[in-house]
């Protein structure tokens, strides 16, 4: 247990706010007062309640900019920012391990000068949204989409010509791009490089960061908890000051003090049992942005993706959306055929939007009571498809699956969050100087179910507008912070546990409740268990949190059980089926595209969740 005694008088207070319970009653938080001395801190709260403070000498580090994860988003934003000053970007595994490097369709983007094809990008976002995306946020998106498109292929990236894929093409033909085209587009309009259209992407970003001097990549590094002024005695504005940063290797926790800092941290497809995310997909950003006072919005919102490989030895790979682009078509079994189910849900069938797909297949599974559904591409040549899809075809022939002569088994896994930090079209959060973009932002754009593709095209727009602001802002005044103000993390009397099997069957037991209660389809009743049940997890996952000494695990544990809660919290409150919310108790609006309202979570100085 952590020991603290009461402060001597003379030094400075500073308040921290645990984290709270977020549930739809207001819950008052408990507020700490901690004094700070120029010499050492000498705290004094309630039992339970705040970090452990020490006198031990820390690594201080000291940046324009902070960047707090490697995907697409964050690494645009090192780049474009490093033109402006010194970069540190910290990821927690090596910087090439992200959710970008995952994505197989490719990039949205409008490529032509035709308004009226923008216009169709626009509309179809819109539709897939559910009547909650921010129209004037989906217009500068897509408007943005040529440029940046441009300068990926100026750092270096490839996509894939019509060429390459479709042979003996006149040059003036061959030499355009491929487009394909996923669930929910009117039109081809997604640019990709080949079927690892992030992978490419990520190598090329990597590359130009890691040769740019102002750039630092601190990779095995996590961030533990955003630095803000409710940490010091002030009275202004809440404003970002950097972030604590642990060495997953050393466990040793720097002070990272940033003038801007950017969450770019990903989403959290593992507080689900079933997703195609990587194992770094934890909601890090979400939870510390939280704690950090920052406003959070539409949680409630998780995309589940339609298909994902279904192999005991297959670990999360997921079937592209673009081969069902290319004519892939939607089957479940029937005695000894193999019969197209998409049909009685949409008219757009196995086309149809990914919540529209993924709830179809859950219910034909629950109905049936088989483990999978199949995709049926059989029409297609197998050269077309090595050419069209080769890193989808090897892994599916590696588990003795020919996509040109099988069927290709199927399930629906979590896949992206379309909420998070809620944000405006230039990733500004409610607290100062600190930027969400990526998927762990909430812009807008993808309102209540996130249009095919549109996720890698907003990360790279709003990394760039995102920086734009910031370096606008450099003219501004100083809030009048000093460094120096700043105190270092500390661990006080914390001790090693040797209880490492808490951590193991929470991480296990939330993941699992999150699929059984609050998955593709959801429920008052299925709601109710599952709040009651996270409150006594994140309630146990705290005081191990303040007892023993921080490990990876942990604080990955902890941000897990906190975004769980908000899914949960969220969920619950919103009393209507909505796009990627479907709840068996409510009905979903009679016009499918009427305007809804964004669910918001706050934690100032007491828990709200409202719907603006």
């Amino acid at each position: 247990m952590r020991t603290l005694t009461p402060g001597s008088g003379g030094g400075r207070v500073f308040r921290l706010c645990v984290a709270s319970p977020c549930g739809v009653v207001p819950f008052v938080c408990s507020w700490k007062a901690v004094y700070i001395t120029q010499v050492a801190f000498s705290p004094h709260w309630e039992e339970g309640a705040i970090s452990n403070m020490s006198n031990s000498k820390q690594k201080r580090i000291y940046t324009d900019y902070l960047v707090i994860g490697s995907g697409l988003a964050g690494l645009t934003a090192a780049l474009e920012a490093a033109s402006h000053g010194k970069v540190l970007v910290v990821t927690k595994s090596k910087a090439e391990e992200c959710n970008t490097r995952y994505a197989q369709g490719g990039i949205a983007a409008v490529m032509s000068d035709n308004e009226a094809d923008f216009e169709a990008h626009v509309q179809d976002t819109l539709v897939a949204g559910a009547g909650l995306c921010k129209p004037d946020v989906v217009r500068a998106i897509v408007k943005a989409a040529p440029e940046r498109i441009r300068k990926l292929q100026e750092l270096g990236c490839h996509f894939t010509l019509r060429k390459e894929v479709i042979p003996d093409l006149p040059p003036s033909q061959g030499n355009e791009f491929h487009l394909g085209r996923e669930g929910g587009h009117s039109a081809r309009r997604i640019l990709h490089s080949g079927d690892i259209t992030g992978g490419e992407i990520s190598d090329v970003l990597v590359a130009r960061c890691r040769e740019n001097p102002n750039i630092t990549i601190w990779e095995n590094h996590l961030a533990v908890d955003l630095i803000s002024t409710r940490h010091i005695e002030w009275q202004g504005d809440n404003v970002c000051l950097g972030a604590y940063v642990m060495d997953t290797q050393s466990h040793e926790i720097a002070t990272v003090v940033a003038k801007y800092t950017f969450l770019a941290t990903g989403g959290a497809g593992k507080v689900y049992l079933c997703t195609c995310n990587p194992d770094v997909a934890c909601g890090d950003g979400v939870a510390m942005a939280y704690r950090a006072s920052a406003e959070i919005s539409n949680m409630e919102f998780y995309q589940f993706h339609p298909t994902i490989l279904f192999h005991p030895h297959a670990k999360s790979f997921l079937i592209s959306e673009a081969v069902r682009g290319e004519g892939a078509i939607l089957k479940i079994r029937k005695g000894n055929e193999y019969v197209t189910f998409m049909e009685k849900y949409h008219k757009l069938a196995s086309l149809a939007p990914r919540d529209i797909v993924a709830r179809a297949i859950d219910n034909e599974l629950k109905r049936t009571g088989q483990e999978c559904a199949w995709l049926d591409i059989r029409d297609k040549s197998e050269e077309f498809l090595r050419a069209r899809f080769p890193n989808i075809f090897a892994k599916c022939l590696k588990f003795g699956i020919n996509m040109a002569t099988d069927l290709i088994p199927v399930v629906p896994a979590a896949h992206y969050c379309c909420g998070g930090v809620r944000t405006d079209v230039n990733g500004v959060t409610s607290v100062k100087n600190l930027y969400a973009i990526g998927e762990c932002g909430c812009t807008g754009l993808h309102g209540a179910n996130r249009l095919a593709s549109n996720s890698l095209l907003e990360a790279v727009v709003v990394a760039n507008f995102a920086v734009r602001h910031a370096v606008a802002q450099c003219e501004a005044p100083h809030c009048g912070i000093t460094p120096d103000m700043i105190p270092d993390w500390e661990s006080g009397n914390a001790v090693d546990s040797d209880e490492m099997i808490v951590i193991t069957h929470n991480w296990d037991e939330i993941r699992r409740l999150m699929w059984d209660y609050v998955g593709i389809v959801r429920s008052n009743k299925r709601l109710e268990r599952a709040k009651s049940r996270i409150r006594m997890i994140r309630k146990e996952i705290e005081k191990y949190y303040w007892n023993f000494l921080l490990t990876p695990d942990l604080v990955e544990l902890r941000n897990l059980a906190s975004v769980a809660e908000m899914i949960i919290d969220a969920a619950s409150a919103r009393q209507e089926s909505r796009g990627l919310h479907y709840n068996l108790d409510y009905l979903p609006p009679a016009d499918p595209s009427s305007h809804g309202k964004d669910s918001v979570l706050r934690m100032p100085q007491k828990f709200e969740l409202k719907f603006e």
